[in-house]
């Protein structure tokens, strides 16, 4: 089971990231967001890894994901998906994981949109992100919760 610290978010997916890596143990959390660097403990073995790094194309989404009170106008389902997303995307060393998690129904998207990516946040609503490499890190823009329907 992960430690956690009292800023820790009350909403929690580390546990389903920990089982797609098969691994138990621990994580580092600072300042209710997980460390740039993790390591988890595995078969006594110790794995370390770095993390992904997360930009905002929109500035109300990073509020969102930090400001309990603030909602962008979404309904608390959505606020709580979102947030819950979040936690998996701040833990994960690169988009693999996502794919690992069935859940998300991760998938890349086509035509125009071929650079982006979305996960699923409900049935009708999907979070929309892109990946870039920033020298030796990889980095997850998040750019905006869309209305599929």
């Amino acid at each position: 089971m992960p430690e956690k610290n009292s800023k820790t978010p009350l909403f929690s997916d580390q546990e389903a990231l920990v089982g797609v890596f098969q691994r138990i143990g621990k994580t580092k959390f600072t300042n209710s967001r997980i460390s740039e660097e993790t390591t988890l403990y595995y078969s006594g073995f110790m794995v370390k890894y770095r993390l992904m790094d997360v930009s905002f194309g929109d500035k109300s989404l990073d509020r969102l994901e930090t400001d309990p009170k603030f909602d962008a106008g979404f309904s608390p389902a959505i606020v709580s998906a979102f947030r819950k997303r979040m936690q998996v995307i701040r833990m994960a060393p690169d988009e693999r994981v996502f794919y690992g998690l069935r859940s998300l129904h991760f998938e890349k998207l086509k035509g125009a949109r071929s650079h982006q990516y979305s996960m699923r946040l409900n049935d009708q609503w999907r979070l929309i992100i892109e990946f870039h490499q920033e020298a030796e890190r990889k980095v997850v823009r998040i750019i905006a919760i869309e209305d599929y329907h």
